[in-house]
């Protein structure tokens, strides 16, 4: 697949998702991107806004295989993995794969499981394998997981702990629609679809081999310069060395937002990267890895507020351009 074909093919796939999805294009091109470099995306918002929709739609446009989980309090790790069962007629064990054995595991309201078991996903969301009694499976490429949380409802819930949020390549919020014309619009297409779930008639507009093609153009063609890769190393030991910092930035954040970053450039039809491709997604891509110190937290002081600060008085390296 060259270059040109997968951003035209990308652009459809933004404009299908957008037929059941709509009001916030910029949310479907992030989570895109995420998904490009397999990436894992965490989507923080109040309830209704449309977080499931978005990943069941865009597990269907991309003609990937699709497992919904919805966590509770009793869920256990067996029942996202799976188990190996005694069969005494073959006088052996038979693995019964878990939901976990699919293309794009949304996994819905992650926070009301307990640690055990939102720590299952860990090894999977990590290095795209997991472990069973011992032995190990490797997951089909591409794998990903969409979770949800609520931000608000705190009852009954595990917040998930720094080493889990650290495996989000992203974390997204949706927001209430912009303008009266897009909730206008959101009414009239419920009226349109006569049914909760549109995504039912969303037919794929790519397979799963041609994801994978373009995750391989965004690994190998699309061009980042040592400029640019100082830049983001820059804004994580900038973010770091904030007084109001108790944990920065980890490596793996500055891995993240150099991917994201490559994958937003093959949105935008560019095969280098640019510094506003950087600045687009480093909020996403660090604040979350930002643990903020008690006495500032409580003042209100967010990770998102210290990687905006971080960003203004970063300067953007002379030369960083693109070829």
């Amino acid at each position: 697949m060259e270059l040109k074909e997968a951003f035209e093919t990308l652009g459809e796939i933004v404009d299908r998702i957008s037929s059941v999805y709509i009001g916030n294009e910029a949310v479907i091109r992030k989570t895109l991107a995420a998904a490009l470099v397999n990436g894992n995306v965490l989507f923080e918002d109040y309830p209704g806004l449309g977080k499931t929709l978005l990943a069941k739609a865009l597990g269907r446009v991309l003609g990937l295989k699709y497992t919904r989980v919805q966590f509770t309090p009793d869920l256990l790790p067996a029942d996202i993995l799976g188990t190996k069962v005694w069969r005494q007629n073959l006088g052996t064990f038979e693995l019964i794969k878990g939901p976990v054995f699919t293309n794009v595991l949304l996994a819905d309201e992650i926070n009301r499981a307990p640690p055990k078991t939102q720590s299952a996903l860990l090894e999977a969301m990590q290095e795209r394998q997991v472990t069973i009694e011992g032995e190990t499976f490797p997951l089909e490429r591409p794998f990903f997981v969409i979770a949800t949380q609520n931000p608000i409802e705190l009852e009954g819930t595990y917040p998930l702990p720094e080493a889990q949020l650290d495996r989000f390549l992203v974390r997204l919020r949706l927001g209430y629609p912009k303008t009266l014309r897009d909730e206008v619009e959101i009414l009239e297409a419920r009226l349109s679809w006569r049914k909760d779930d549109p995504t039912a008639d969303l037919k794929p507009l790519i397979d799963r081999e041609t994801f994978v093609e373009m995750q391989e153009l965004v690994e190998r063609r699309i061009f980042i310069e040592r400029a640019l890769l100082e830049y983001i190393a820059e804004l994580i030991r900038n973010a770091r060395s904030d007084e109001r910092v108790e944990a920065g930035p980890s490596p793996r954040g500055g891995i993240a937002l150099m991917k994201v970053a490559k994958a937003n450039a093959l949105l935008e039809g560019r095969d280098f990267v640019l510094p506003d491709d950087v600045k687009a997604y480093a909020i996403d891509a660090l604040a979350h890895r930002v643990v903020v110190r008690p006495e500032y937290a409580f003042e209100g002081v967010t990770g998102e507020e210290i990687i905006r600060e971080t960003l203004r008085r970063t300067s953007v390296p002379k030369g960083a351009e693109g070829r």
